[in-house]
């Protein structure tokens, strides 16, 4: 195995959210392996994640503070606009640290853009003679209703290969005429211990609290499904912009005593071994990690099958239950199914338990390497 040099590249080092955990334990994986990984982040985070004290990569972060917008070039005057000007140069002082990090590099080494805002940095950096990879973290579908869309095709369409979540979302870019798309799943985010007993009268759901998440759908998800299964709690763990919108609505829909706002919560396997169901109610995702932490607790899960990634993670009628996206009433027909039987959580939980092993990091991990070796040929 050739040991390389391997950079990542993202908005921030260590955002709490799912690319920042996806970032950090690929690159203590690709460090364990026996390669040299720098995390480089463009931005500090908003919510910083602990990386503990002595994390297996070394960081970097280009900017002390974020920095503003791109400045939209005025009609008249365009590049000679001193704000666009201003902009750049700064965006070309940040990116000449990262043509230092890359020059400084052995031959062979790897930069992986993990999101395209960084990759816009990248660009302007010096990466003459490595492999650069650019990912997006999200569904085509997602992507294509944001400004993102734009950008991939503009700053992915020349890199050594740009990885979508599934097989899926890599044929729909190639659709778009970015011939140098493949696909890389998530591995798991650990390895599956002792499961949740699925005893536990509750209903599990752990997200931020942010419109994208769906938990006001879930909520009215809720509405229909707790009066027919009384004793049972719908545990919500998360925080957000949209927690004290979402609080008025449980208490609107008349909820309170059956919705547990839990807040953050550090310890996601015990989360969800103190659950029977977990429940995922997204508008949009890309391979969700907590679907694969849910699973890997033997957890039946129910989603919205809002994405190729929730779908490529779970099997409808064998490891779980998915509804049309969006569909409240099936939903909560889905949950009452599994809030009311008990052999049917057990028997999806455990098959679910078995299936996700499919993603096993170090399966993940020997997929990631056997890119480098073919793309440097």
């Amino acid at each position: 195995m050739t040991q390389r040099d391997i950079f990542f590249v993202g908005n921030e080092v260590n955002e709490l959210g799912g690319v920042g955990r996806w970032q950090t334990q690929m690159a203590g994986l690709l460090a364990g392996r026996g390669h040299r990984v720098t995390v480089v982040g463009i931005a500090p985070p908003h919510h910083p994640m602990d990386l503990g004290d002595r994390p297996p990569f070394e960081t970097v972060t280009l900017y002390a503070r974020r920095p503003p917008s791109r400045p939209r070039r005025r009609r008249l005057i365009g590049s000679l606009d001193p704000a666009v000007r201003r902009h750049e140069a700064h965006m070309r002082s940040a990116a000449s640290r990262l043509s230092a990090l890359f020059r400084a590099a052995r031959p062979g080494a790897v930069i992986i853009v993990t999101q395209v805002w960084a990759m816009e940095w990248v660009a302007l950096a010096d990466t003459a003679g490595h492999t650069v990879i650019g990912m997006t973290h999200e569904s085509f579908d997602t992507a294509r209703k944001s400004s993102r869309f734009a950008r991939v095709k503009k700053y992915y369409k020349d890199v050594d290969r740009l990885l979508a979540l599934t097989q899926e979302d890599a044929d729909r870019w190639a659709v778009e005429g970015m011939n140098n798309v493949g696909f890389m799943p998530n591995p798991l985010p650990f390895t599956p211990g002792t499961p949740s007993p699925r005893t536990e009268k509750v209903v599990v759901s752990i997200g931020r609290l942010s419109h994208e998440k769906g938990v006001d759908l879930l909520l009215d998800a809720w509405a229909e499904a707790a009066p027919k299964q009384p004793g049972w709690t719908l545990r919500i763990h998360g925080t957000g912009e949209a927690e004290e919108q979402l609080r008025q609505q449980c208490a609107d829909l008349g909820l309170e005593d059956s919705v547990d706002f839990a807040g953050q919560t550090d310890d996601v396997p015990g989360a969800l071994r103190a659950s029977s169901v977990f429940v995922l109610s997204s508008r949009g995702e890309g391979f969700p990690l907590v679907l694969l932490e849910a699973m890997a607790t033997g957890v039946p899960c129910v989603a919205f099958d809002c994405a190729p990634g929730v779908r490529e993670i779970i099997t409808h009628e064998e490891d779980g239950l998915l509804a049309r996206p969006g569909n409240t009433f099936e939903l909560a027909r889905h949950l009452v199914r599994l809030m009311s039987d008990e052999r049917l959580r057990d028997t999806m939980g455990d098959r679910a338990l078995h299936s996700v092993r499919r993603f096993d990091p170090e399966a993940v991990t020997r997929r990631w390497e056997e890119l480098f070796d073919f793309l440097e040929r």
